[in-house]
């Protein structure tokens, strides 16, 4: 009796409990608001025209320049062509990095082999390394030897294994998939290809969402690399033809076409965050909730 009298004294009233979940329900709503709305302005601002968008007050609501800013952005680029490289690069790669990086991550986390945790170290280092300190090497090998100047080979090949995909894998296969688990297969007569595709493979759905995800973004938001290897309009991927469209050859800058053209690009990868979402959150948080 006394522990549950105890209980009922430290429990707060209910009028508190009630204002705490208005607080931070507000701070949430307040939070969303202020992440959604510059992609709601933008929307907005790729219906009207430049002088629109500069006018003062600014307006908040859909214009009726829609049709004269998509004229203006074809007119400027082969968007669709561009959106059709954007997707095939991005998906092509993300579907190699998936497998390349479980199947590295599967066997750092799952094999024994003279010099593992070694070379596991070294890969790691890598990530250390910026990007752009190897932009040269990187481009003579693609250019002289490779002669992958205006083809897709050049965006999906390079980076396919990455080291923090292999390390992501790594992390999740050792955590989650019990080591016997994989003897079970292996006296059964599961051959060790199988037992990865077979068996390690369906239980990563978690990791190949969030992995997915960053990939693919990183892949759809690359600029610098489709900037060096594509040299015709046909081949640009998105970024690298939006940027086309800061300046117009007949009317000089042009916002609305600008944010039509951004609009749009956006769009694609929303949806399929929208749609991944919940196996990436589950892929973010499997670790935390590892006891």
């Amino acid at each position: 009796m006394a522990i549950v009298e105890a209980r009922l004294a430290g429990r707060r009233p209910r009028w508190k409990r009630w204002i705490g979940r208005i607080i931070f329900n507000s701070i949430l709503l307040t939070g969303a608001f202020l992440s959604a709305f510059p992609f709601y302005w933008m929307l907005v601002l790729g219906t009207h025209s430049t002088m629109e968008i500069f006018h003062w007050p600014p307006t908040f609501l859909p214009g009726n320049h829609v049709l004269e800013n998509y004229k203006g952005m074809m007119g400027i680029i082969p968007f669709w062509r561009n959106l059709f490289n954007s997707a095939f690069v991005a998906t092509t790669h993300t579907a190699l990095s998936l497998l390349f990086c479980s199947m590295g991550g599967y066997a750092f986390a799952k094999y024994q082999f003279p010099g593992r945790d070694k070379l596991f170290a070294l890969m790691l280092a890598t990530m250390m390394i910026p990007w752009m300190a190897g932009i040269i090497p990187w481009f003579i090998l693609i250019s002289k030897w490779l002669h992958w100047i205006n083809r897709y080979e050049a965006l999906i090949i390079p980076g396919a294994a990455s080291a923090f995909g292999i390390f992501w894998m790594r992390q999740y296969i050792q955590e989650t998939i019990p080591s016997e688990l994989l003897d079970a297969a292996r006296i059964d007569g599961c051959p060790e290809f199988f037992i990865f595709f077979r068996v390690v493979a369906p239980l990563l759905s978690p990791a190949y969402g969030a992995l997915g995800i960053m990939t693919f973004m990183g892949s759809w938001n690359a600029f610098m690399g489709p900037l060096l290897v594509m040299q015709e309009k046909t081949m640009y991927t998105l970024p690298v033809a939006l940027a086309l469209l800061r300046q117009n050859p007949q009317r000089g800058y042009d916002a609305g076409v600008l944010m039509l053209g951004t609009s749009m690009a956006v769009l694609p990868i929303l949806i399929v965050f929208l749609m991944a979402a919940r196996r990436f959150i589950a892929g973010l948080t499997v670790g935390a909730l590892k006891g």
